[in-house]
């Protein structure tokens, strides 16, 4: 899937789930219950024992017009490159790593860097970064998004940490193209309810459509 093809998709979709798991049968699980949801990004994180090798199961298992499987928690173009040639069709990561960006950019694979500054934004934009995963966002909340938006409109920004059910659309009409969701997302998986993720997810699509229609 071109580039330009898995970044619309993603911004069409409003939200992206970021998966951690306690082990690799844990996280197929909480990706099935995330599909059900009708959640097309799929963010598997590198602190999954085995990610490689999850991130190959689910690209081979899911065709990409059910879920679009990134890697997240990418520290390095080394890991960013296994996960590539693992299926992944988009890498995230915490922080800027040029290497990574380089890497991504080199092969046409959407990439996320996290950022909390104005000045970290505008080094991930400058770096080649498609979408900026503004991170931690649960420290300053939507209000950080407008406060970036002023001098940076055209920043792509996607916030991760903190992002739920009811403050999902908070962050949409504050300005950002998308949202990651993880813990509030995922939380049923600690009790085996992973039902309950399907619930959630599909209140978290309902809720980003209803704030774009305003």
């Amino acid at each position: 899937m071109k580039k330009s093809e898995v970044l619309k998709r993603l911004i069409d979709s409003g939200i992206v789930a970021v998966v951690r798991a306690e082990d690799a049968e844990e996280a197929m699980k909480i990706c099935e219950a995330c599909r059900k949801a009708g959640i097309v990004g799929i963010e598997l994180t590198f602190t999954v024992p085995g990610a490689v090798d999850v991130i190959k199961e689910l690209a081979n298992k899911y065709t990409s017009e059910e879920i679009i499987v990134g890697a997240g928690t990418v520290l390095d173009s080394e890991t960013a490159r296994a996960a590539i040639l693992a299926g992944a069709n988009y890498i995230v990561s915490p922080c800027l790593d040029l290497e990574t960006i380089k890497l991504c950019n080199r092969y046409q694979i959407a990439c996320m860097p996290g950022a909390m500054t104005i000045k970290e934004v505008v080094e991930c934009m400058e770096a080649g970064a498609d979408i900026v995963k503004v991170f931690p966002g649960n420290l300053f909340g939507p209000a950080m998004i407008k406060a970036i938006k002023g001098p940076l409109p055209q920043a792509m920004l996607m916030p991760t940490g903190g992002v739920n059910a009811d403050n999902c659309a908070e962050w949409i009409r504050a300005g950002c193209v998308a949202v990651g969701a993880g813990g509030d997302l995922t939380a049923g998986a600690k009790t085996g309810d992973y039902d309950k993720i399907t619930e959630v997810g599909k209140k978290m699509i309902e809720a980003i459509a209803a704030a774009r229609m305003k």
